[in-house]
C-alpha cells in the first residue's frame, strides 16, 4: 500500500495525486491480460539452456504469418542470424540479432525471450527489441482508370484514354491490321 506524503516527493513515494517520483515517463504497470499472456508464454517456452528453431521463433513473434513461410525465407537466404544466413533448423539463443528481409524491407530484431508457441501481438513485441529502420513512406498514387459504377462498357476512345493514363503502349493488341501475322511469321501484306 502506498503511503501518502506531503513533502516534495524526493523519497520515491507517491504524492497526493497518486503519481510516483519518477514522473509521467515512468513505466506503468502492464495490463493484467498481457501479464497473464506473458506468463503463459514463458511457461510454454524452452527450459533454461535450451534453444528454439529460427523458423519457429520468427513465426511465434509474428514476423511471418506461417511457419512454412518462415522456413521458406530461411532456405531462400532472407533470414540472417548474427550476420550469417541460416537454415530453418538453426538454434536461436537470447541476444542473437535476427535480420529478416521481406516485402522490400529489412527487419532487424534482437532476441529478448525465446518462445515456441505463437502468441498475441502485445506479447510478441516483448520477446524482441526492434532495431529496424523506419519503413519508407508510402507514395500516394491516384488510381488510374477508375470508372463510375453503372457507366457501362467503355468506348474505344475511353479505352485508349485509360491505356494512356496507365502507361500502356498505344495499340496494345498483338495482331493489328497491316502487321505481321504473329511471331516468326512473315508479313503477308508485302
Amino acid at each position: 500500500m502506498a503511503v501518502e506524503r506531503s513533502d516534495d516527493n524526493e523519497t520515491g513515494g507517491t504524492d497526493r495525486a497518486g503519481t510516483t517520483a519518477e514522473g509521467p515517463d515512468a513505466p506503468e504497470a502492464p495490463d493484467p491480460k498481457i501479464a497473464a499472456a506473458v506468463a503463459a508464454a514463458a511457461a510454454a517456452g524452452p527450459q533454461s539452456g535450451e534453444s528454439v528453431r529460427i523458423d519457429s521463433w520468427i513465426w511465434s513473434v509474428r514476423l511471418f504469418k506461417t511457419r512454412s513461410a518462415g522456413a521458406t525465407a530461411c532456405r531462400g537466404g532472407h533470414v540472417q542470424v548474427n550476420g550469417e544466413r541460416v537454415k530453418p533448423a538453426h538454434s536461436l539463443r537470447v541476444g542473437d540479432e535476427v535480420r529478416v528481409r521481406q516485402e522490400g524491407r529489412e527487419r532487424i530484431v534482437i532476441v529478448k525471450r525465446l518462445i515456441r508457441k505463437r502468441v498475441g501481438a502485445p506479447v510478441a513485441v516483448q520477446c524482441y527489441v526492434d532495431n529496424s529502420p523506419p519503413p519508407p513512406p508510402r507514395t500516394a498514387v491516384a488510381p488510374a482508370g477508375i470508372r463510375d459504377r453503372g457507366t457501362g462498357r467503355p468506348t474505344k476512345r475511353d479505352r485508349r484514354e485509360l491505356e494512356r493514363l496507365r502507361g500502356l503502349k498505344e495499340g496494345g493488341r498483338r495482331n493489328s491490321f497491316g502487321g505481321s501475322g504473329g511471331p516468326g511469321k512473315p508479313n503477308s501484306a508485302g
